[in-house]
């Protein structure tokens, strides 16, 4: 029973790296594609590469993710919780990418494991406590201070830079913006892999646990090169309905604030993962870049109305995640 509970929680996080990947490569390609920096393809093929070269770096955050759980239950119990989490992360993406709403894949997995732990414990499992920073470092701080941060630096910084290129001929300052931008691109990427990538690290590595098939004091290479991979299978599927929402629908975006919004946002995902050790939403920081240095053109430029739709999918997006993620634990507790 306990290896089959595993074999699905493999499933499902191979499902949920591939879901991440089709659906956050938009943040990646959607200004660089938009301003003609890069094609389609070749942005999509960037993209993939540096998402399983990121996720390869490192796996220091996801050992950190998955030690922040205190009280996962061994045995089929804690590979419910896990499974529930993961079928309700797997269903806010794939409804947030047909509505052509960014979503946060790392607040969808939290929200769902923190639901389906809640009802294990409400029907007398294990009482599930994350560590003492694990609330603030995966939820609130991402959701609150990383996309108010992102928006201020980027519109701030593009200030300096049009300065700086005042007397440039517009066409070369295009030219040169979108040279930098198709490197910002593969470097958002690799961000990306490492910050995302470690989550399906995370919870593998506590599927390993609780089934009683591995201490968790280390990173299985299999279990790396299972999440890099099918990370990098998804961007290569793309997701460009997103990127029309981020590209066209938010803000028009010229090459200057382009590489603006993915240099800050760039930045932003290897500082948190390196410097503090703390994981961030790749699309909070890219999406609140956008609109930071799309504002700077001049505040009305940005379409509120879109980006308020934007704002209200992430509130609610820990929330249904964790309410699907209570639901799918009750449906398969019988199963247990």
């Amino acid at each position: 029973m306990e290896l089959f509970l595993f074999a699905a929680v493999v499933v499902f996080a191979g499902s949920f790296a591939f879901i991440n990947g089709f659906h956050d490569v938009s943040n990646a390609v959607a200004t660089a594609v938009r301003t003609r920096a890069l094609t389609p393809s070749i942005a999509v093929v960037l993209v993939a590469f540096f998402n399983f070269a990121g996720a390869m770096i490192s796996t220091g955050l996801a050992l950190l993710v998955s030690e922040a759980w205190i009280g996962l239950p061994e045995g089929p119990e804690g590979l419910g919780i896990l499974i529930a989490g993961l079928l309700s992360a797997c269903g806010w993406g794939i409804y947030t990418w047909w509505r052509r709403m960014p979503s946060s894949s790392t607040h969808a997995l939290v929200g769902g494991l923190v639901g389906s732990g809640a009802a294990s414990a409400f029907l007398g499992g294990h009482n599930i406590i994350a560590g003492e920073n694990f609330i603030g470092t995966q939820i609130v701080l991402p959701l609150l201070l990383s996309p108010v941060i992102a928006f201020a630096i980027s519109y701030v910084v593009v200030f300096p830079l049009t300065w700086i290129s005042r007397y440039t001929v517009p066409k070369r300052a295009n030219e040169n913006n979108r040279m930098l931008q198709s490197i910002l691109a593969g470097a958002f990427a690799l961000g990306h892999g490492l910050q995302d990538g470690q989550r399906t690290m995370a919870v593998l590595l506590l599927a390993l646990v609780a089934a009683g098939l591995d201490t968790g004091d280390r990173m299985p290479l299999w279990v790396q090169l299972f999440a890099a991979t099918l990370l990098a299978a998804g961007s290569l599927f793309g997701g460009w309905r997103l990127s029309h929402t981020l590209g066209y629908r938010l803000v028009r975006m010229d090459p200057l604030r382009g590489a603006v919004a993915q240099g800050v946002s760039s930045a932003m995902l290897f500082f948190g993962a390196i410097a503090l050790h703390i994981p961030l939403s790749s699309t909070h920081t890219m999406t609140s870049a956008i609109l930071g240095a799309g504002a700077n053109q001049r505040f009305d430029a940005v379409r509120w109305r879109v980006a308020n739709r934007v704002f209200l999918t992430w509130v609610l997006t820990a929330v249904a995640t964790a309410i699907m993620g209570a639901v799918f634990y009750l449906a398969l507790d019988p199963l247990l």
